[in-house]
């Protein structure tokens, strides 16, 4: 791929290979992940209650969709870089949904670079999108979508998304169809609720605290907790299976991007539930995806 890089009054001319464009990204200027501000005009990623930006929540209809492609662009006021795993074209609905996810990510930026009229900001704006194959069986396929965008302000906004794919099917597998109620996401916001406050009152039990300051830190931290996992599909939206050699999924690993389950410093937090403790609330069409289904 060849691209113009402009340097100071003169512009090189350099050749960036696919899996570079991330990197490319990063070296021109992305300064991202400090702070503690928040932008919520930025939209989330992709949630149940989202349907126009959710393409991992929503069944998606195989068609043709033009092949994925990574991206590189820059400019004086904005920093492009996507990427996509190869291979992800064998499956059209699945990349439709991908280069949806892109899109939407795209155009958010594009209305904050609009927004400068002819101004030209002290540090581009700046969009990175990494689509990254997790798991790839005849049953599932898994994609991870991380990066960031910044379009001003202390710090980038996290992009966070899962996409599981049922190739025999040809639709995206969705956290409402998985489970169906909210009684069994408040089971499993249970459950990874406990996880997240050990981890917590491990990690601040080892700093030097006053004893009321480590008593308000954990009240803030259990309260974060207890809203972003409270029995609402919408908290759950974003999960990869992970799965034994034989391809059954033995546990969900759940997504947190900052500020749901904890302060922006904390970053994106994960963690596990076993199928033992899904299966009860699994609806039957899917049981078989799991061992012991």
């Amino acid at each position: 791929m060849i691209v113009l890089i402009e340097q100071g009054n003169w512009m090189k001319r350099t050749t960036v290979s696919r899996t570079a464009a991330p990197v490319l990204a990063m070296s021109l200027g992305i300064t991202l992940l400090a702070g503690c501000g928040r932008d919520d005009s930025a939209p989330a990623a992709p949630t149940a209650d989202a349907p126009a930006q959710a393409t991992t929540e929503a069944p998606v209809q195989a068609s043709g969709p033009a092949p994925l492609k990574d991206e590189i662009e820059t400019t004086p006021q904005a920093v492009v870089g996507i990427s996509y795993a190869p291979g992800l074209d064998r499956y059209p609905g699945l990349a439709s949904a991908l280069h949806a996810y892109a899109a939407a990510a795209r155009a958010e930026l594009q209305q904050a670079v609009d927004g400068l009229g002819n101004d030209t900001p002290s540090m581009p704006y700046e969009l990175s999108l990494a689509f990254e194959k997790q798991l790839e069986t005849p049953q599932l396929v898994v994609v991870s979508a991380e990066g960031s965008r910044y379009t001003g302000g202390a710090h980038g906004e996290p992009l966070v998304a899962r996409f599981v794919w049922l190739p025999a099917q040809e639709r995206m597998l969705t956290a409402n169809e998985l489970i169906p109620d909210d009684a069994g996401w408040k089971a499993v916001g249970a459950y990874i609720a406990d996880q997240l406050r050990e981890r917590v009152a491990t990690r601040l039990s080892s700093e030097d605290l006053e004893p009321g300051e480590l008593q308000e830190s954990l009240r803030n931290a259990s309260r974060m907790i207890a809203e972003g996992t409270s029995g609402k599909v919408a908290n759950f939206s974003q999960f990869e299976p992970l799965t034994d050699a034989a391809g059954r999924i033995t546990s969900l690993r759940f997504v947190f991007p900052p500020y749901q389950v904890g302060p922006y410093s904390d970053g994106t937090q994960a963690a596990e539930v076993p199928a033992a403790v899904l299966l009860p609330h699994v609806a039957p069409a899917y049981a078989g995806l799991f061992a012991g289904g």
